[in-house]
């Protein structure tokens, strides 16, 4: 599981809070995060693999949206492998993390591992919340029609540099003067736990604004490609919001107990002594949200594909093979039948006009298309929307 715990343990001087959850049943704790992760990691991989039964489609360009949902999925699964390794070698050379813990010992090697499996897993998960950020405001630019896949360069810029400049900076502060010689005391460690939670809480706050205001956007788009708001249409605006609170239903199950956990901790580093016995509901509550972090955090890989994509099935078709998006077939065989020529330029005016609209309603399309895709029910709404004349209650 991520936490800064991890790269604060590492400290041969570390607080008494750290030593409590960090010394509280290892093999037990190690083994959990072991198989959440790995179960995680599998069903992950399953989820994205091509599954037999499915109608081949060919996808003439990705939409930038699509790109970092996979880009998220690929972070939960190299973070879910580094808590592997981590919790693997912890299980299986006790010996050689005793040496984590020798001051001024010899051997560099248990203090190499211990920081760079921690900030490997920091830094992974860290870029994940990042990536999930950047989903909220493409999605939003994109039905304001000002996103495309120029702008995942701009993404990738400022996930991977944000992430890797939290990721050091926090580590040097952490560690400063030396690994060695950790300075003591709260104010030395809490720019660490800063840069940790800032990503997290950046999405809990931030996200759902986003979300909502891109719900409103798609209401606007849809009315105004004929003036009203059919049932269909309400029905795929129902569809992009339920993705959405998936999204963040998801995410605060599988990270609330990190906040929850870090707050009873935090609270016990400022008493005096945290092993009095007042303190005793405080200290179990805080291993027992330990233990559920190390459940949760690993199996975000996996349920983030279910809200992505939904349950796609045990079939796997290892037979690569081009896709295509069946509305933007539509949309192609629609604009190329309906573009004929003038032959009198009285009308030119007219077709122009005409033109102008059609590039209008491809681009709400398209825009729509991004925030369905995934989600077989939409993508049949959209596919009925878009290209056949409905008949609805008109609102």
């Amino acid at each position: 599981m991520a936490s800064p715990r991890l790269e604060t343990y590492c400290c041969p001087n570390r607080d008494a809070a750290t030593q409590l959850v960090m010394t509280f049943q290892p093999k037990v704790f190690c083994g959990v995060c072991t198989g959440s992760a790995s179960v995680s990691l599998l069903l992950t991989i399953l989820q994205l693999l091509p599954k037999k039964g499915q109608s081949p489609r060919k996808m003439p360009k990705p939409s930038s949206s699509s790109t970092i949902l996979l880009l998220i999925s690929a972070c939960d699964i190299l973070g879910g492998l580094g808590m592997i390794f981590r919790s693997s070698v912890w299980l299986g050379f006790p010996g050689f993390i005793a040496n984590i813990s020798v001051v001024n010992g010899t051997d560099i090697w248990p203090s190499a591992f211990c920081v760079g499996s921690a900030m490997w897993i920091q830094l992974l998960y860290s870029a994940g919340f990042w990536w999930l950020f950047c989903y909220a405001v493409d999605s939003y630019l994109v039905v304001r029609r000002s996103a495309g896949l120029s702008t995942i360069v701009l993404y990738h810029m400022m996930t991977w540099g944000l992430a890797l400049l939290l990721c050091v900076e926090g580590a040097a502060l952490l560690y400063y003067p030396s690994l060695s010689s950790c300075e003591n005391g709260l104010e030395h460690a809490i720019p660490h736990y800063i840069t940790t939670y800032a990503p997290l809480l950046l999405v809990l706050v931030v996200n759902p604004i986003l979300f909502r205001r891109t719900v409103s956007a798609v209401a606007s788009l849809l009315k105004g490609r004929q003036g009203i708001y059919t049932e269909n249409e309400r029905r795929l605006g129902t569809e992009i919001q339920i993705r959405f609170f998936k999204i963040m239903l998801v995410f605060i199950i599988c990270w609330s107990s990190n906040i929850i956990n870090e707050s009873l901790l935090f609270y016990l580093e400022m008493q005096p002594d945290i092993n009095e016995i007042p303190l005793k509901n405080i200290r179990s509550a805080a291993l027992i949200t330990w233990i559920i972090m190390g459940v949760l955090n690993p199996m975000q890989g996996f349920l983030f594909t279910l809200a992505f994509y939904g349950w796609t099935g045990w079939r796997v078709n290892l037979k690569w093979q081009k896709r295509e998006i069946p509305w933007e077939s539509m949309s192609s065989s629609t604009v190329g039948e309906n573009a004929y020529p003038s032959p009198v330029n009285y009308q030119s005016n007219i077709h122009d006009s005409k033109k102008i609209s059609t590039t209008d309603s491809q681009q709400t399309d398209e825009a729509i298309s991004m925030l369905s895709e995934g989600n077989t029910s939409a993508s049949l709404d959209v596919h009925t929307l878009l290209f056949k004349p409905t008949a609805g209650p008109a609102i």
